[in-house]
């Protein structure tokens, strides 16, 4: 038996000496190299017309900006989302799907949903009450859309547009963030005080936070999703909310400049957002074309800088690196040395503006990360 293992054994070494002599002697023969991982890009998609209907600053389609190249302008591609008139309808909201690879674009009356790939509209439809800013769940499969400033949001199936079911709030549906777990969608009406959270489970309304000092605009919250920062009418300044206990916590001004008239949204500051790793808030100031920074280690924010835009800013989001801040100016800002390092422009040099923009990250052609459109902290603990 011990001499029958051992005769196997010599057999076996035989054989891997002879192969290992075949390969090196074969001049064909070539080793097996790991393929390179596909390289990331990172593209800012701007959609238009981001601000109300108007044409001149971008057109009607999504602008995409090459985040690598100092954001020089790639492509344009065109969109549905046209009126009954078959004028361009204003862009209201824009998310993104990476597990189905697509775009989603809210206007006055209808949802789209477009191919990241191929570039392809595959489905457009219309919604009873008309559509305001959309939010799509972290597993991309279900959308929140808010109808417009009328008693309800509409839950939707991102993969066929398919209506599941209806929250009646009667707070004037308008803007809508759904939190980074998933657990929770948050849902804020501007004919209330109130910011209406709910279960993403039963689809309905699980608590209510505030009241807050006026109705509430345009709004953001934290990764651990414990705080929120809240636009209302008539402040330039934001309040903060409390989403565990459902109080109202802070409210603060702006020092040192005037409210004045805005141009749209009849609101002094409209468009909050948070850096990703949640130390500054930076809040849009209407009246004065500016971008106020607040220190947001401590509580209540404390108030640093401001940062003159080329425009009236009505909204804020960043880069998912937190390198740079995109105010709907079209303004490129580097976070840390408050400079404007771009200005987005098309094609034909056209100024582009936008409240409506997302960077998506691509790997060997298909989405594989996106942003957000509210500046939402990303610190989850």
């Amino acid at each position: 038996m011990k001499a029958g293992k051992n005769t196997l054994l010599l057999l076996l070494s035989f054989l891997a000496v002879a192969l290992t002599t075949a390969w090196i002697s074969s001049p064909n023969a070539t080793p097996t190299i790991p393929k390179p991982a596909p390289s990331v890009q990172r593209y800012l998609y701007v959609v238009t017309p981001g601000v109300r209907n108007y044409l001149g600053y971008g057109g009607h389609g999504i602008q995409v900006f090459d985040m690598a190249t100092n954001h020089r302008f790639v492509k344009f591609i065109k969109t549905g989302g046209f009126s009954k008139n078959g004028k361009p309808s204003n862009v209201k909201g824009v998310d993104v799907s990476v597990a189905l690879n697509c775009i989603y674009i809210s206007t006055l009356e209808a949802i789209q949903c477009i191919d990241l790939t191929t570039e392809k509209l595959l489905w457009e439809k219309q919604y009873e009450g008309g559509v305001d800013r959309i939010s799509i769940s972290p597993d991309g499969k279900i959308i929140y859309a808010p109808s417009l400033e009328k008693e309800f949001w509409t839950v939707v199936d991102a993969r066929t547009g398919d209506v599941i079911k209806k929250i009646v709030t009667n707070s004037g549906a308008h803007n809508t963030i759904y939190g980074p777990d998933g657990k929770y969608v948050y849902l804020a009406g501007l004919k209330s005080t109130m910011l209406n959270v709910a279960d993403a489970k039963t689809h309905t309304i699980a608590k209510q936070v505030g009241p807050f000092g006026a109705d509430i605009r345009p709004f953001t919250i934290n990764g651990a999703q414990t705080l929120v920062y809240v636009n209302v009418n008539g402040l330039l300044g934001f309040e903060v909310g409390d989403l565990v206990t459902g109080k109202f916590l802070h409210r603060i001004v702006v020092e040192g400049f005037n409210i004045g008239e805005v141009k749209r949204h009849g609101c002094p500051s409209h468009g909050i957002g948070m850096t990703p790793d949640e130390k500054e808030i930076w809040l849009c100031d209407g009246a004065n074309n500016r971008v106020h920074i607040f220190d947001n280690t401590v509580m209540p924010p404390i108030q640093k800088t401001s940062i003159l835009v080329r425009d009236m800013p009505g909204w804020i989001t960043f880069s998912r690196d937190g390198k740079y801040a995109y105010p709907s100016t079209g303004d490129v800002i580097d976070v840390k040395t408050r400079k404007i390092v771009a200005t987005l422009e098309d094609q034909d040099h056209n100024a582009v503006q936008s409240e409506k923009m997302v960077e998506i990250q691509f790997s060997g052609g298909k989405a594989v990360a996106a942003g957000d459109q509210f500046g939402i902290g990303q610190v989850k603990k």
